[in-house]
């Protein structure tokens, strides 16, 4: 009930901020303030380290203060890709650029986890710990999340400046007051009392619940861990029932579906990979994928190659024309 109350006295002291007194000009200290609580709730979800959260929110959003966040409520610069909402449109490196439009922070803030956790070229990152924000920031930069060649390195030092690994662990550092007020050292409490679950994360891609394969995982490990029939890991994921797992491998706990999600039309094939691979990377059923782009059984496609997620490739070259 306190955190309860001192969040919405949060909520009313920002509205009073902005609207009665016209005033935008969050400091960053204000935006940790405010924002802190729901990056620790979308790091429980996902596992998102929240100092990265805060840092990407803090960076894309100037403390709260661009344009994107105050007119679309958008704090990490994610762009339309496919969104069905509403849209904003605002000069970043192109002019008039389409940017994603929520109804409030909030939304933002439980949108950005759904980006990272649903786009295949993210994945790796879940391989990291999440008190490794290091990693997660130059994952994010090699990842293309933004084209900053500096990116990792400002992410980087947000976080070393603000303190905000502290909220990584659950465990809040103790802060000196202000010397003008008590001169006091005060012990600041966790939010929420809430405890971090370190077990392993199920994520979601294409509205599919998966998991990413530990060191030491098997597939009758994986059955006893999640309660499935024997068949089912196998079926879902096209693989055979003895088949070795390795480590960083996608395992979906739900059938696959029948084309990718409604932001990727298409995937350009590079080094190494296969008919099959793609198919896990989108989570599309390999037979499915295949049909839509005229594949034979043994065939599979050449660096460069365009593979259709959505659409079969004879539509898309009718509509095209």
């Amino acid at each position: 009930m306190k955190s309860n109350m001192k969040s919405l006295f949060l909520l009313v002291f920002f509205a009073f901020h902005v609207f009665v007194l016209g005033a935008t000009d969050w400091t960053r200290e204000e935006y940790v303030e405010m924002y802190s609580k729901w990056a620790v709730g979308e790091m429980n979800r996902s596992g998102i380290p929240a100092s990265i959260t805060l840092a990407q929110g803090i960076l894309e959003s100037n403390n709260g203060n661009s344009t994107l966040a105050t007119k679309g409520n958008n704090h990490f610069g994610i762009k339309c890709h496919g969104w069905k909402g509403k849209k904003i449109i605002h000069d970043d490196d192109k002019k008039n650029e389409c940017f994603r439009k929520y109804k409030s922070a909030r939304e933002s803030y439980n949108d950005h986890t759904d980006f990272l956790m649903g786009s295949p070229r993210y994945s790796f990152l879940f391989e990291m710990e999440q008190t490794d924000y290091k990693g997660w920031a130059k994952g994010l930069k090699k990842a293309g999340y933004a084209t900053a060649p500096k990116y990792a390195d400002m992410l980087i030092k947000i976080i070393d400046e603000n303190d905000l690994d502290q909220y990584d662990t659950g465990e809040r550092r103790p802060v000196v007051a202000d010397a003008g007020k008590t001169g006091e050292t005060q012990e600041l409490t966790d939010v929420d009392n809430f405890e971090v679950e370190m077990g392993r994360r199920v994520l979601v891609r294409n509205r599919i619940n998966y998991i990413i394969v530990k060191e030491g995982d098997s597939y009758q490990s994986l059955n006893e861990e999640f309660d499935m029939l024997p068949f089912e890991l196998a079926k879902y994921n096209e693989i055979m029932r003895d088949s070795k797992l390795a480590k960083g491998q996608v395992l979906y706990l739900q059938p696959k579906r029948t084309k990718a999600s409604v932001e990727y039309r298409f995937h350009t094939v590079e080094e190494g990979e296969t008919m099959y691979a793609i198919s896990q990377m989108y989570g599309i059923k390999l037979k499915k994928l295949m049909q839509k782009n005229l594949v034979k059984e043994g065939e599979e496609p050449e660096v460069g190659d365009v593979i259709h997620l959505r659409k079969k490739k004879e539509a898309v070259e009718m509509e095209a024309d």
